[in-house]
């Protein structure tokens, strides 16, 4: 088998390699990038995209739903989902194929559709998917294979047809009763679609609250908006096993502190976590090291500027563990660019690293919850003197004109410098609010200059003025 050496392998096409394969390549690196599947990773082809897709769809079939609230009056609503369906396909063919394209066409760039595994700590073997296999070595390596649903231990498993969060995207039906376990991001904006699509909805929830990350108070306001459209929420439930019955409904059995409960339903889906693509890399004959097993199971260990224990091997995105967002996999590229060539404007920027770095994030639920830094809980248990500044989203302007008064706005504040640690808005457009606190957090501006800020009327970032000054 002839090897064929290269600058660079990038093994997995996601939103941390795709652009950095081009940019490698136009700053005259000889670049092999290999992908198993689909280009674009989990964002394009089951993450962002299409779920985002499916909300704006739901979105529809619930203001159409409510529109009398407004003094508009409609027929009955029907949600057709081979059409919401199709409509997915379509964007997600458009940025895939659009993606591809890109990368085709890039000189330097060899685009290897395969299945690749380590031979070695500087060579890989590529198994393609037309046939044959191809050697590549490379003094550089960038790993960027993301995750895939974790299947949990849950006796009777096999022998029921269960969903995770790609597959519950192909239904060409609405279900009649959807089954959650997990009550995580994935869970609550797949549960809430479906309800609003028409199907019954029981979120099964380990823990005390939904969405553990977050604070109590932000936890339950969500629940309450879950149920206040007709989701079941069922927390402190640990799901034991599950059954076919005879009609060929599901039976999920479930321990509550008061005993053991069966739910019937119609579908499950399966929303328990996720776990990193590294099995089938032989990560053990590269020697990379892994926060599992000595069979390269587990997340792939890196440090602050995302090497790996192996000089010239890297990982970004999801499979390095940490927060699973595009926008984080897409600084892990960033920050790989800068300490590799310089950044991108050709400035030196290095060393670029993820020490201290923010994580927003936006969980698609409706109304939003957009998040980023501390929560009070975090800061509280860091020590911090924290004061919190609360407001409910019914005491916004905005929110009252456009009838969307669900949620709440929660910051938290450091006592002595007054500087923002970090917030939660709950509400319509909460993630457009909370990134308005983001480059406040970014560029060290105080609560009281937001508070005292002149913003523009009526708007959602306004609302910041009467928030903060609950503080005084």
């Amino acid at each position: 088998m002839t090897t064929k050496d290269y600058d660079a392998i990038l093994i997995g096409a996601g939103q941390a390699n795709n652009p950095l394969s081009t940019t490698l390549a136009e700053a005259g690196w000889r670049v092999a990038l290999v992908e198993e599947k689909h280009v674009g990773g989990t964002c394009i082809n089951e993450g962002c995209t299409p779920t985002k897709t499916m909300v704006a769809s739901a979105r529809v079939a619930h203001l159409a739903q409510r529109s009398s609230d407004y003094g508009v009056h409609t027929g009955p609503v029907k949600v057709d989902m081979v059409e919401v369906r199709q409509r997915k396909r379509d964007i997600v063919r458009s940025f895939r194929s659009g993606g591809r394209r890109r990368l085709e066409r890039t000189a330097g760039l060899d685009l290897f559709m395969g299945r690749a595994r380590f031979s070695g700590p500087k060579s890989v073997t590529v198994a393609l998917n037309e046939g044959g296999t191809r050697q590549l070595t490379a003094d550089h390596v960038f790993i960027n294979v993301g995750q895939r649903p974790r299947k949990p231990d849950l006796p009777g498993l096999e022998s029921v047809t269960a969903l995770d969060s790609t597959s519950v995207m192909e239904l060409d039906e609405v279900p009649e009763h959807l089954m959650v376990v997990g009550g995580g991001y994935v869970g609550v904006e797949f549960g809430q679609l479906f309800r609003r699509f028409g199907a019954e909805v029981t979120i099964v929830q380990r823990g005390g609250q939904l969405l553990s990350h977050e604070d109590l108070d932000i936890a339950q306001a969500v629940a309450d908006i879950l149920r206040e459209d007709g989701v079941t929420v069922v927390l402190n439930a640990d799901a034991v096993r599950v059954e076919q019955a005879d009609d060929g409904q599901m039976l999920l059995t479930f321990q509550v502190p008061d005993g053991q409960e069966t739910l019937t339903g119609s579908h499950l889906l399966l929303a328990a976590g996720r776990v990193p693509n590294v099995e089938v890399l032989d990560l053990q004959t590269a020697g990379i090291e892994t926060t599992g097993d000595s069979a390269g199971q587990g997340y792939i260990r890196v440090n602050e500027r995302l090497e790996t224990n192996v000089p010239g091997v890297y990982a970004l995105g999801d499979v390095k563990g940490g927060p699973a967002f595009t926008h984080i996999a897409y600084d892990d590229f960033r920050i790989v660019r800068a300490n590799l060539l310089g950044g991108a404007d050709g400035a030196t920027q290095s060393p670029a690293t993820t020490k201290d770095r923010l994580v927003p994030y936006t969980v698609f639920i409706d109304p939003q919850l957009g998040g980023v830094g501390l929560t009070e809980r975090e800061a509280r248990k860091q020590g911090r003197d924290v004061k919190i500044a609360r407001m409910p989203m019914s005491h916004v302007a905005r929110a009252l004109e456009t009838d969307e008064t669900r949620g709440l706005m929660k910051v938290t504040v450091d006592a002595e410098s007054n500087q923002i640690l970090g917030g939660s808005v709950l509400g319509i457009e909460g993630g457009e609010i909370m990134s308005v606190l983001q480059v406040a957090m970014m560029g060290g501006v105080a609560y009281t200059e937001l508070r005292d800020a002149v913003f523009a009327h009526p708007t959602l970032a306004e609302s910041l003025n009467n928030l903060f000054s609950g503080l005084d």
